[in-house]
């Protein structure tokens, strides 16, 4: 029975491969231009994380969720953070029934299979934090009383730079719930003038239908454990997360929650590339966004303009690269 039970969640390339394709090219008819970024929403979905997208306001960050959560026929829902947020809006509250007199609960935002949450760093940290329990454990906890979320289940959250007026940095804990951070950059000019036709008369996101569902994502997200990694992969892993946290321009490197995520991610990036077993390849393709946001440069490093991103592809270039698979 146990045998049976685990047949449906083994590795289908083909599943895999025709499931990522058909989600980028729906999100791709939306936000021109940014394949990379598209790529790399899906890969955390499938990986059963979380995305923060960060970028200055008018880029498309906001899009981008938005034609995510389209592309599935899934819940989704969008809490738009402010200041006066308050965490119970997000979690849920329990409200007393005169009805039954008793105590019901009233479900939250957070009650969706992906939730877009907007501009997460104009909230106060303590609403914030509502989410933390949420994306690390998959469950809400309300007086007393734990509620389950439903799977597939990922945060996209949306943040402009802290510099901006009216915003609070994210707490190293809340970056640290996050699998990776992708900046959307600006257009360039053909994508630009493509989008002025294309989004000038109406709206993409009303004509996206949904290439997919919940069940295959989660049928797809479970057979990707199975792609192999092998022991010189993930002592490379390891030793670039242990590198980040040597490196003289860094006073907080990489957490070994960092470790486990880079794993659950370069698994999926295979899988992507049409592998069932990861390469070097694949960790270094991945190593600056599931780990730069995770890192705290020194303030000399950051009085000298360089950038997280940079440092840790410096500090992961002192790691010695495996051979073989």
């Amino acid at each position: 029975m146990d045998a049976q039970r685990r047949m449906p969640d083994r590795l289908d390339l083909d599943l895999v491969t025709r499931t990522t394709r058909a989600m980028q090219a729906a999100i791709g008819r939306v936000i021109e231009g940014k394949q990379e970024q598209i790529d790399l929403a899906v890969l955390v979905l499938l990986a059963g994380g979380h995305l923060l997208v960060e970028d200055v306001p008018g880029v498309g960050k906001t899009m981008l969720a938005k034609a995510l959560g389209r592309s599935i026929d899934c819940t989704v829902r969008r809490i738009q953070f402010t200041p006066d947020l308050l965490p119970s809006d997000i979690t849920g509250v329990s409200v007393f029934n005169q009805e039954t007199h008793d105590f019901e609960f009233k479900p939250g935002g957070v009650f969706a299979n992906i939730v877009v949450g907007d501009e997460i760093n104009r909230a106060s940290p303590k609403t914030q934090s509502a989410l933390l329990e949420a994306m690390e454990e998959r469950q809400v906890s309300v007086d007393g009383v734990t509620h389950h979320l439903e799977p597939p289940f990922m945060v996209v959250a949306t943040q402009n730079p802290i510099e901006m007026e009216g915003t609070y940095p994210l707490p190293e804990a809340q970056r640290d719930r996050f699998m990776a951070r992708i900046e959307m950059g600006y257009p360039t000019r053909g994508a630009e003038l493509e989008m002025l036709d294309s989004h000038g008369t109406q709206n993409p996101l009303s004509s996206l239908r949904p290439v997919t569902n919940g069940a295959t994502i989660v049928h797809v997200a479970q057979s990707l454990r199975d792609v192999y990694v092998s022991a010189a992969v993930k002592e490379y892993i390891v030793d670039i997360v242990a590198a980040t946290r040597d490196h003289p321009d860094l006073k907080l490197g990489a957490s070994p929650r960092a470790g486990l995520q880079l794993l659950r991610a370069v698994r999926v990036h295979a899988a992507m590339q049409g592998r069932d077993y990861v390469i070097p390849d694949d960790v270094q393709a991945l190593q600056g966004p599931v780990l730069a946001h995770r890192v705290l440069l020194t303030s000399q490093a950051r009085m000298a303009g360089r950038r997280a991103g940079d440092v840790v592809t410096a500090a992961s270039k002192t790691v010695a690269v495996p051979t073989g698979r």
